[in-house]
């Protein structure tokens, strides 16, 4: 699956391929099944009639899991909070739980993947819809297979009776063509299905999932890696588990994802899918938490590597825009002492963390003959983290993510924050 959704091929005939799988395992298995000599013969109308509305509910579902927008962020002529990430890529801000798809170029509300078999984004707004089908073409598939199990069933019952009183040989042919494409199909679908239900109730996306293992294989490497972490004030960074937040309840979860607390229109074809707020709150734009951590926000947790990276690029004199926005309207010799006295703060902060630093290597024990091992070990985690995969080998770029978007959440640009300063904002906080 890593990787499948960049080839070009498979980009432009995904979604006509998954129409002619649908339409083989459907139609060619009722006219085998209608018009060949196998036992037990034609399919029944209650079971003609059954798997036929099957049919129809999985198409619906398909249809709706194509066509359906991903969803947009909309953002109006007005002030806006600088608070938050920002999507280099869509210079507006990123809410939470979105990510920039690169296959859609934009941000997308609460996006779970980029599909290449429906040529779209499972998000906010389409995974109502990815999940019906995933669950009507399962149910589909197993009605199929029941039938199939029938008519083998009805040959090994007859496998002592001379060969040309049974089937013809294109009939059995096409039973076991069809019959091994069924049992594929299924199980690669049976497994997206347990996936899917799975990060359903756990209120979880496929990236989330990512992260989490991604943030756990950090707090495994432990706190010793992150002796030397600062941000960008120069100012120790607190590293922490982080709890998941969005898991509210596995009922209130499956609501939310379902746009809906009536579980009657979960599965129906036609029912609705979350909406995106209009005004810049609500639905998309913020997310209830659990309250398991010790404020709220605290999602995506912070990556070391990541700010190891930022810091190397930036290093510690990255631009302070608050100071810059208070600086403007001054006279060079106020900006002057005004930079004098954020110089001689930064003197200080640097003071303290050579403190600190000094007082953590006395506390390692052989640190003089073990150090050139510790530097050569410390160098091969960082670049096996600098990549870092899950078990399954897959990177976030595997799922459509933009990871030039995502590589290192951007502060608000200077130039925006002057816009809104212009406009009457009267405060501000770096993100």
């Amino acid at each position: 699956m890593a990787g499948i959704s960049d080839a070009p091929f498979i980009q432009s005939l995904a979604v006509p391929a998954v129409c002619l799988l649908i339409a083989f395992l459907s139609y060619f298995s009722q006219v085998l099944f209608n018009h060949s000599t196998l036992d037990p013969g034609p399919l029944s109308r209650t079971e003609s009639t059954t798997f036929n509305i099957l049919l129809l509910c999985l198409w619906v579902s398909y249809f709706r899991a194509v066509t359906v927008d991903p969803g947009r962020y909309v953002f109006a002529d007005q002030v806006i909070e600088a608070e938050g990430r920002w999507c280099k890529k869509c210079q507006a801000p990123k809410p939470p739980r979105a990510h920039h798809c690169r296959h859609c170029q934009r941000c997308i509300p609460k996006m779970d993947h980029h599909c290449p078999w429906t040529k779209n984004c499972v998000s906010m707004t389409t995974f109502p819809h990815f999940l019906r089908f995933l669950v009507y073409a399962n149910v589909s598939l197993w009605t199929l297979s029941y039938f199939f199990w029938q008519r083998l069933y009805a040959l090994w019952e007859t496998r002592h009776m001379p060969a040309h009183l049974g089937p013809t040989l294109a009939a059995l042919v096409s039973l076991a063509m069809s019959g091994l494409v069924c049992a594929i199909t299924s199980l690669a679908l049976g497994i997206m299905l347990i996936t899917t239900v799975q990060g359903w109730v756990l209120n979880r996306t496929t990236i989330e999932g990512w992260e989490v293992d991604r943030h756990e294989a950090n707090i495994g490497r432990g706190s010793r890696d992150w002796w030397d972490m600062t941000g960008p004030d120069g100012e120790p960074i607190r590293f922490e588990k982080v709890e998941f937040p969005y898991d509210i309840g596995f009922f209130a979860n499956m609501a939310q994802a379902m746009g809906t607390s009536n579980f009657l229109l979960w599965f129906f074809p036609l029912a609705g899918n979350p909406k995106i707020s209009k005004t810049g709150t609500g639905t998309g734009f913020t997310w209830e938490e659990n309250g398991f951590n010790r404020k709220e926000g605290m999602w995506p947790p912070l990556d070391p590597e990541k700010l190891r990276r930022a810091g190397r690029e930036w290093g510690i004199s990255r631009r302070n825009y608050e100071a810059e926005l208070e600086d403007e309207g001054l006279t060079p010799q106020e900006q002057l002492e005004a930079f004098k006295r954020r110089q001689e703060e930064d003197m200080r902060r640097r003071k303290r963390r050579q403190d600190v630093l000094l007082a953590e290597l006395e506390e390692v024990d052989g640190f003089g003959s073990d150090r050139d091992d510790y530097d050569d070990d410390e160098t091969n985690c960082n670049n096996a983290m600098r990549n870092w995969a899950n078990s399954d080998g897959e990177y976030l770029r595997d799922y459509g993510v933009d990871e030039d978007a995502e590589e290192q959440d951007e502060d608000v640009p200077l130039v925006e924050l002057l816009r809104r300063r212009h406009v009457g904002t009267t405060s501000y906080s770096d993100s």
